[in-house]
């Protein structure tokens, strides 16, 4: 693993606990969490790590959600990554409990989709949004699916219902986007994250057949991206089918070593990619 990865996590911890998205910055809840996940799959266990999760859920709201920031309360598409962080820690068992409550009672906004809608999906399906009183997305639904089964509720209705949603907007040359089929017609182009969102969440809920051209279309992309967002989560896609690509290691050290012509990555990104070298079963494989 490049060392630089490392530096950068360590370099971005704050005295008051958790992690800023960039060193000198403030703040937040999604660096600190996948901060705290990037070091747990090394198996690395630190003081601060344990400063972080406290700062984590000095903020968990009442109804158990975890925001952006305190500013922005609807913002709470953090809380599943919280629930990861949280994870296998006893003495934060409450804290995780909340979460994982306000995920189950929590859904987007979903309707009878009109018979003129000029979207292809059906938009009845209950997931999970970004932002609190909007539409469920491919990505958010992903990270809560992942949380919960991490949390031992795979067999919640909930996460069926993630399940169909996630199919439902499969696209039908394989691959997702951010979360519609067609828009007037015409069907949208596959985003490599969102592909790898959703093979990330689906191992046993989907049969291998419903998703081969997923599979595929990443397993063909993959050598070809470049920003740690994409290639992160497509190797952890296909490493969740047993599809892990044989240099995924110098893929991923080639991502960070771009820093030195592009700028330092944001936490979260570091983070995706230390998971990413690390957990060769898939995100849901690291935490089972």
């Amino acid at each position: 693993m490049n060392k630089r990865a490392f530096e950068d996590i360590w370099k971005r911890s704050l005295p008051e606990g958790g992690f800023a998205a960039r060193p000198g910055g403030r703040y937040r809840a999604d660096s600190t969490a996948w901060a705290i996940v990037a070091m747990r799959a090394c198996g690395i266990e630190a003081q601060r790590l344990q400063t972080a999760r406290q700062r984590l859920s000095a903020d968990q709201q009442p109804d158990g959600r975890v925001t952006l920031s305190t500013e922005l309360p609807g913002s709470f598409w953090p809380t599943p990554l919280a629930v990861l962080a949280w994870q296998s820690c006893p003495e934060f068992s409450l804290a995780r409990s909340r979460a994982v409550s306000f995920l189950l009672n929590t859904a987007g906004h979903h309707f009878r989709r009109a018979a003129d809608s000029p979207a292809g999906h059906d938009t009845s399906i209950p997931g999970w949004p970004w932002i609190e009183g909007t539409h469920s997305w491919v990505e958010p639904t992903s990270l809560a699916m992942i949380a919960l089964r991490t949390a031992g509720h795979g067999s919640h209705e909930r996460v069926s219902d993630g399940a169909r949603l996630l199919l439902d907007r499969q696209l039908s040359r394989g691959g997702w986007n951010y979360g519609n089929t067609t828009v007037f017609g015409t069907e949208l182009a596959p985003m490599p994250e969102s592909t790898g969102l959703a093979l990330s969440a689906l191992p046993g809920l989907a049969s291998r057949e419903a998703v081969s051209r997923s599979i595929a279309l990443m397993k063909d992309a993959v050598r070809s991206l470049k920003t740690p967002i994409s290639l992160g989560w497509a190797i952890l896609g296909l490493s969740a089918w047993g599809e892990r690509p044989g240099d995924a290691d110098d893929l991923i050290d080639r991502c960070l070593g771009r820093q030195s012509r592009y700028g330092a990555y944001d936490t979260s990104m570091v983070g995706l990619m230390i998971v990413a070298r690390k957990a060769e079963g898939g995100l849901l494989d690291a935490f089972a």
